[in-house]
C-alpha cells in the first residue's frame, strides 16, 4: 500500500529464488499434485514422479499421510500456516469477513452501505439524532427569524400577481429572490458544516464496534473544524465558479447588444458547466471524510479524494445520487403534509398553496420549519453516513484499510487474507 506506509498487502509472493511451494527455512519440497495426462511432456516434467493413486485428488498434506474419503479435490498450493481449511485451492467458500461494528470490514456492496448509515443511526441514535436534531432546529429557528424579520419578499410577490411587470421590477424581483436563497444557503450550509463534523467522528467509531458520545465526537473533530469550514465554502464556490464559467461568454455577448444569440449561448454554457461541475465535485465528494479521518489540510484532502474516486467514479456518482433520492423522498414524504397543513391554517387554503400564493407569515413559516426540522434529523445522518463508508469502502478496495480496522476494533486476527479487493457485484 503505497499510500500509508506500514501496511502489507495478504498474501505475498514467494521469495525470489524459491521454488514454488517451498517454505523459508524448510530443506525439502511439498509434494505437489500430478498433471492430467493430456498436457504436454515439457509440462509433466515439471511435476514429481511420486504421485498419489489415481481418483485421490486432493490438497498436499503432511508426507505419508492417506488422503480423507470425500468429495474429489483439485490440488493447488500448499496451505500456509494460519490460513485455516478453505484456502489450499480447494472449492471452500472463504470465511466470513469480521463484524466488530455496522458494516463487515470487507468491501462493501451498495446496499451494506445505505444500510450501514442507517444502522448507525438506529445503533447510536441518541448521538446521532442528538446532534441532527439541535443543528436542525438552530438551523430552522435562525431561518425563520430572518425570514420574518429581515428578508422582505413582498416585492417578489408583487410581481408574481403582476400579469405584466417591467424589466427593472422583475430585475428587482430576481436580485431579491437570489439574495434571499443566498443568506438561507449559508446557514444551511453552516448547519451541515457541524453534522458532517460530527456525524463522521460518530461514524468512525461505529464501523468498530464503539459508542461514542457527543464530547467524545467534539473532541475528536474540534482540531479540524477551521479546514473543515473553509472546505464547506471552497467547495460551492468551486461549482458556482464553474458553471458561472460556462455561462460567462453568452453573457458578455447579450452584453454587448445580442440579446437572443447572448442567451442562447450562456444556456449552452450553463449547461455544459454543470456537466463539468458535477464531475468535479464527486471526484471532491470525499474531502470531508479524508480531511476530518486523516487529519489532512484542505488542498490535500481535495488531492486525496481524487485519488480514491480515480477509476470508480461512476460508482462514486451513483450511490451518491441513490442516497440522495432515498433522501430526497424520505424528506418529501414528511415536508409535504406540513405544508399542506401550513397552507390550510394560514389562511389561504390548499389552493393557494397548489398556486404558489400561499402566504409567508409567522403561522405558516412555524409549520413549515417542524416539517423541516424532522426531516433534516433524518437527512442528515444518511447523507453523512453514506460519505464516510464510500471513503472507508475504497480504502478497503485500495489499501486494505479492513486490517487496520481489525486491529483498532481490538480483534486477535483478520478472518483471512483475501478479504480485502474487488466483490463481485458490488
Amino acid at each position: 500500500m503505497n499510500d500509508t506506509p506500514g501496511w502489507a498487502s495478504p498474501g505475498s509472493a514467494p521469495s525470489d529464488g524459491q521454488p514454488d511451494g517451498q517454505s523459508a527455512g524448510h530443506d525439502h519440497a511439498v509434494p505437489r499434485p500430478s498433471e492430467p495426462s493430456d498436457r504436454p511432456d515439457a509440462a509433466q516434467d515439471k511435476w514429481s514422479k511420486q504421485q498419489p493413486p489415481a481418483g485421490q485428488w486432493s490438497a498436499p498434506g503432511v508426507p505419508g499421510q492417506q488422503p480423507a474419503p470425500g468429495p474429489q479435490q483439485w490440488g493447488g498450493p500448499s496451505v500456509p500456516p494460519g490460513r485455516g481449511p478453505g484456502w489450499g485451492g480447494g472449492w471452500n467458500a472463504p470465511p466470513a469477513a469480521a463484524k466488530p461494528g455496522v458494516i463487515p470490514l470487507r468491501p462493501l456492496g451498495v446496499g451494506e452501505i445505505l444500510d450501514g448509515a442507517v444502522s448507525t443511526m438506529r445503533a447510536h441514535w441518541r448521538t446521532v439524532l442528538g446532534i441532527s436534531l439541535t443543528v436542525a432546529v438552530v438551523v430552522e429557528i435562525v431561518s425563520i427569524l430572518l425570514q420574518g424579520f429581515v428578508l422582505d419578499s413582498s416585492r417578489a410577490d408583487a410581481v408574481l400577481d403582476d400579469p405584466n411587470p417591467t424589466l427593472s421590477e422583475l430585475s428587482g424581483a430576481f436580485a431579491d429572490t437570489m439574495r434571499d436563497t443566498g443568506v438561507l444557503a449559508v446557514i444551511s450550509l453552516l448547519g451541515t458544516f457541524v453534522v458532517t463534523a460530527l456525524l463522521t467522528m460518530v461514524m468512525s467509531r461505529a464501523v468498530i464496534g464503539r459508542s461514542v458520545t457527543l464530547s467524545d465526537a467534539w473532541r475528536d473533530a474540534r482540531p479540524q473544524l477551521p479546514r473543515l469550514l473553509g472546505l464547506s465554502f471552497l467547495l460551492p464556490l468551486i461549482a458556482v465558479g464553474i458553471v458561472l464559467a460556462g455561462a460567462l461568454p453568452g453573457i458578455l455577448i447579450a452584453a454587448a447588444g445580442a440579446p437572443e444569440g447572448g442567451s442562447a449561448l450562456g444556456i449552452l454554457g450553463g449547461l455544459a458547466g454543470t456537466v463539468v461541475m458535477i464531475w468535479i465535485m464527486v471526484r471532491f465528494s470525499l474531502s470531508s471524510s479524508s480531511l476530518m479521518l486523516e487529519k489532512q489540510t484542505v488542498r490535500k484532502s481535495l488531492a486525496r479524494s481524487v485519488k480514491l474516486v480515480k477509476g470508480s467514479w461512476w460508482r462514486v456518482f451513483g450511490i451518491q445520487l441513490l442516497a440522495q433520492i432515498l433522501v430526497f423522498v424520505v424528506v418529501s414524504i414528511i415536508v409535504i403534509p406540513f405544508s399542506f397543513l401550513a397552507g390550510a391554517l394560514s389562511g389561504e387554503g390548499v389552493g393557494g398553496l397548489m398556486q404558489g400564493s400561499g402566504s409567508s407569515g409567522w403561522t405558516f413559516l412555524i409549520i413549515t420549519g417542524i416539517g423541516s426540522v424532522v426531516g433534516s434529523m433524518l437527512a442528515f445522518p444518511i447523507t453523512a453516513g453514506v460519505s464516510v463508508l464510500l471513503y472507508i469502502d475504497l480504502r478497503i478496495r485500495r489499501e486494505a484499510l479492513d486490517l487496520e480496522l481489525a486491529r483498532a476494533a481490538g480483534l486477535q486476527q483478520q478472518t483471512g487474507p483475501g478479504t480485502s479487493g474487488p466483490r463481485p457485484g458490488s
